[in-house]
C-alpha cells in the first residue's frame, strides 16, 4: 500500500513536468510552424489572378491526386541582382547596426550594474521608458528631427557648427539612427542582467592577485557578460535585418533592404508565392546559423 501511495504522486509530477514542456511546443507549433508551413506553401505555387492570388498546391486529376510544386521563385530569388543586393544591405545595416548598439550598450549596462541596488531600477526604467510609446510615432518624431528643416539642423546652425542644412533624411544614417536608437533597449537590458548577477568575488580575487581594473574587466568581466552581449546581439539583430517601417520612413523609397521588398511584392505587386520565397530565404539566412551556433555550444558544454 506505502508503495502505491508513493507511486501516485511520481506518476503526478511526471505529467505535471510534460505538461509544463508541452506548452512552449504548442506555442511554437502554434506561432511558429503552423505559420511557416504555411509560408512555405505558398512560396512554392504559382501567382494568379483571383483571391487567394496564388495556385492551389494539390489539384484533383480524376482520382489522383497531383502536387504542383513550383520551385521557379526561389531560383529566381537567389539569381536576382536585386533581391541579393536587398539582402546584402540588409545584412550590412543589421550587422553596423548591432556593432554600434553593443558599442554605446555595453558601458551603459555596465553603468548601471555598477550602480547602488537603489539607483539600479530608476536606471533600468528610464531605459525601457520609450516603450511606452508607439514605436511608429517615435519614428515620426525622428523625420521631423532629422529633416532640412528639422530641430538638428537647426541647433547646428544656431551655434555655427554648419553654415548649410544637412542632408540627413532619406539616407543610410537616418536608417542606422533609427534603429539604434528603438533597438537599443533589447542590447542594454541582457548585458545588464547578465553583469548584475555576476559574481563580484572573481573580480576582487583577480585584483587581489595583481591584475589591474582593465585586465581584470579584460580577463573576468567581460567574459561572464558574454552570454548577455550574444543575446542582446541576436534580439537586435535578427529583427532588423527584416525591418521595414524605420527603412521606410527614414531611408526613403531608394532604400534597399529586403523587408521592403517583401512588402512590395506582396502589396504592390500581389506577387505571395514570389514574397513568400523571399520571406523563406531570409529565414533560412537567419535560423541555419543560429541553429549551428546552439548545437555547437551544447556540444562544447556537453
Amino acid at each position: 500500500m506505502a508503495h502505491s501511495s508513493a507511486a501516485a504522486p511520481s506518476a503526478k509530477a511526471n505529467w505535471g513536468k510534460r505538461l509544463l514542456i508541452a506548452i512552449p511546443y504548442a506555442w511554437l507549433l502554434v506561432l511558429f510552424l503552423a505559420p511557416f508551413a504555411l509560408v512555405a506553401g505558398i512560396s512554392l505555387s504559382t501567382v494568379r489572378l483571383g483571391m487567394p492570388p496564388f495556385e492551389p498546391l494539390t489539384a484533383w486529376d480524376g482520382s489522383i491526386l497531383n502536387l504542383r510544386l513550383n520551385f521557379e521563385n526561389f531560383l529566381y530569388v537567389l539569381t536576382d541582382d536585386t533581391y541579393l543586393l536587398a539582402y546584402l544591405t540588409s545584412l550590412k545595416i543589421a550587422a553596423i547596426s548591432t556593432a554600434a548598439m553593443l558599442f554605446i550598450a555595453y558601458p551603459l549596462a555596465y553603468g548601471i550594474a555598477s550602480c547602488s541596488p537603489s539607483s539600479r531600477s530608476l536606471l533600468v526604467f528610464l531605459v525601457i521608458v520609450p516603450f511606452w510609446s508607439s514605436m511608429l510615432i517615435r519614428v515620426y518624431s525622428w523625420m521631423s528631427i532629422l529633416r532640412n528643416d528639422g530641430l538638428l539642423n537647426a541647433l547646428l546652425l544656431k551655434i555655427g557648427l554648419i553654415s548649410e542644412p544637412l542632408r540627413i533624411l532619406n539616407t543610410e544614417t537616418a536608417i542606422y539612427i533609427g534603429i539604434v536608437y528603438t533597438y537599443l533597449p533589447f542590447m542594454v537590458l541582457p548585458i545588464y542582467s547578465t553583469l548584475s548577477s555576476a559574481d563580484r568575488t572573481l573580480i576582487e580575487a583577480a585584483r587581489d592577485l595583481g591584475c589591474s581594473r582593465i585586465s581584470a574587466f579584460w580577463r573576468v568581466t567581460f567574459p561572464l557578460s558574454l552570454p548577455g552581449v550574444l543575446a542582446g546581439c541576436a534580439l537586435v539583430f535578427i529583427p532588423v535585418v527584416g525591418e521595414f517601417v524605420i527603412p521606410d520612413l527614414l531611408g526613403g523609397a531608394d532604400t534597399q533592404m529586403i523587408g521592403r521588398a517583401i512588402w512590395l511584392e506582396f502589396f504592390n505587386n500581389r506577387d505571395w508565392p514570389m514574397a513568400a520565397a523571399v520571406t523563406i530565404v531570409l529565414l533560412a539566412l537567419l535560423v541555419v546559423p543560429i541553429v549551428y551556433f546552439q548545437s555547437r555550444q551544447s556540444r562544447e558544454q556537453g
